[in-house]
């Protein structure tokens, strides 16, 4: 089974992370996650996660980091999450696809039901917080 290449955002605004949840008609419904999606033909990772930021939440994103991608096989279908670190630029905030939206400190991120794959990002956050107050 051939993996998807998915990219999310971790995007911050002021000191806290913007998470979405899934509507009831996606795939795990009402999962917490990071915004993005799929990666189509010919787009590199980049211009994909900008592109799904502006679709899904209609604001603009700097990006800052690429963090370790995750493969996560669901049983059906197998992702290979790419995930970016990024700083909020500009718009207002509309949720396109998504049920709800938060932001949230770093802390608080284990207080969610998370889809599956984005569970390694949400450690290597707490982790990389850790780090930069300690």
């Amino acid at each position: 089974m051939k993996s998807l290449d998915v990219t999310c955002a971790i995007i911050f605004k002021a000191d806290k992370i913007i998470v979405t949840q899934r509507s009831e008609l996606m795939k795990m419904p009402l999962k917490w996650e990071f915004p993005g999606g799929k990666v189509n033909a010919g787009e590199n990772y980049v211009d994909s996660i900008k592109r799904e930021i502006m679709e899904e939440l209609n604001i603009e994103i700097e990006i800052t980091a690429m963090l370790q991608p995750v493969l996560f096989n669901y049983g059906t279908f197998k992702i290979n999450l790419i995930p970016f670190m990024a700083n909020y630029l500009s718009g207002e905030v509309r949720l396109l696809e998504h049920k709800a939206i938060l932001m949230l400190h770093a802390s608080e991120l284990f207080q969610l039901d998370w889809a599956d794959a984005d569970i390694p990002i949400v450690k290597e956050i707490l982790e990389r917080e850790k780090e930069k107050h300690s």
